[in-house]
């Protein structure tokens, strides 16, 4: 491999400025966590976007949350035999090795991936339907329930309910699999769905007994 190149600089003096502050105050910890290995009370699964930072929102320390990233926070359904695997690894881990009490899905605001799907879904983004585009074969996940925002006129309010919905199918997909439903229905696993707006700092929960989001 030769294309691997350096950390640019400015990474560099922020590793350094790291290691000489927050890991130097809290060497006892670092060593405990690395030594003792680790103890999730939950699994968070978020979206890739740079604007969303999980830790920040809730303020965890290292070792609190088992985090998983993807585009547009999805969860694919439980498929064994099939070729999507990476988040349903860390949805298996977490659950059956690490067995995290809480099982999280946040969703946001002005998410790139889920506005995609809506272009898939209008047929205005041949790139994303070409067999070849992961981000489009991904998205597949969520096109199912476009038709419950189809009618909404407004391109903003849309592609906001849309994110909620890419929550929820998550949320669904979730139970399909086979050690996740068995542990909610043993209560030793809860599950959350959550959805975020960037600009204002907002967190909404899904109630799915009204089946809509309300402000935490």
């Amino acid at each position: 491999m030769h294309h691997a190149k350096p950390l640019p600089s400015y990474l560099v003096k922020r590793y350094h400025g790291w290691k000489a502050t927050s890991y130097s105050e809290n060497q006892a910890w670092y060593r405990r966590l690395a030594t003792e290995g680790q103890r999730p009370r939950a699994m968070v699964i978020s979206c890739c976007d740079s604007r969303v930072h999980v830790t920040s929102i809730f303020g965890a320390d290292q070792g609190e949350f088992f985090i998983h990233r993807n585009i547009a926070n999805l969860v694919p359904p439980y498929e064994p035999d099939g070729e999507r695997h990476g988040t349903s690894a860390t949805i298996e881990y977490a659950v059956t090795a690490l067995k995290v009490a809480h099982l999280i899905v946040l969703g946001h605001s002005q998410c790139g991936g889920v506005q995609g799907c809506i272009d898939m879904c209008k047929g205005e983004a041949p790139q994303l339907e070409a067999k070849e585009s992961f981000v489009g074969r991904w998205m597949d996940i969520l096109k199912p329930k476009f038709d419950l925002v189809s009618d909404v006129e407004d391109p903003a309010e849309q592609a906001r309910q849309f994110e909620r919905q890419a929550v929820v199918a998550s949320l669904e997909n979730l139970m399909t699999f086979p050690f996740v439903a068995e542990a909610v229905q043993n209560g030793s696993i809860s599950l959350h769905g959550l959805w975020t707006d960037i600009g204002e700092g907002g967190l909404e929960y899904y109630d799915p007994s009204g089946k809509k989001f309300l402000p935490v």
